[in-house]
């Protein structure tokens, strides 16, 4: 998929079916630098674990299990954030092809400055539940709750966010 291009743009202003609407990936130095603090955080525990044992043998165990669960988290974040997100007029959804959410079924899009969201995003309120998800850096599922952003342009998420709004309030606007 690729942004609409004027020839995507039909004579009445209306956009091909299809077409990207907006996209949104991921700042390349917010993602080294997310996963890089990751990495060092886990060596540093898994050094000090290692060549400080405490004299518990539970305390080591629990900063070795600490240190790899931040390394797996590390891991976790890199292959998160290899895709982006685009919107369509229909979904929402990752380059690689998993639906985030369909424009039909999005009753509420929420960005303020006291909105329970990733840094830098949005949330979406749908009308549905949805299965559990959870890609670190780029978007969350919980419910009827869609977390988008963390390590991805501020820019960029605010205007895929007024896009959403602007589709949600035509939706309601329908008869």
């Amino acid at each position: 998929m690729t942004l609409p291009t004027n020839d995507d743009v039909l004579k009445d202003g209306a956009v091909k079916e299809g077409a990207v609407l907006s996209a949104l990936f991921p700042s390349a130095p917010r993602r080294v630098f997310g996963v890089g603090v990751l990495g060092v955080l886990a060596f540093i525990v898994i050094t000090m674990a290692l060549r400080h044992p405490a004299d518990a043998f539970g305390w080591t165990l629990f900063l070795l299990a600490f240190g790899l669960a931040a390394l797996w988290l590390a891991w976790r974040l890199w292959q998160a954030t290899a895709v982006g997100l685009l919107l369509t007029e229909t979904d929402l959804r990752t380059t690689d092809g998993i639906l985030v959410a369909m424009v039909d079924d999005i009753t509420e899009v929420n960005r303020g400055a006291f909105a329970i969201k990733p840094a830098g995003g949005f949330t979406l309120v749908t009308r549905s539940r949805g299965a559990r998800a959870w890609n670190p850096g780029l978007w969350w599922r919980s419910g009827r709750r869609i977390g988008v952003g963390g390590v991805t342009h501020r820019h960029a998420a605010r205007f895929m966010a007024e896009q959403l709004a602007l589709m949600v309030a035509a939706r309601a606007k329908r008869p």
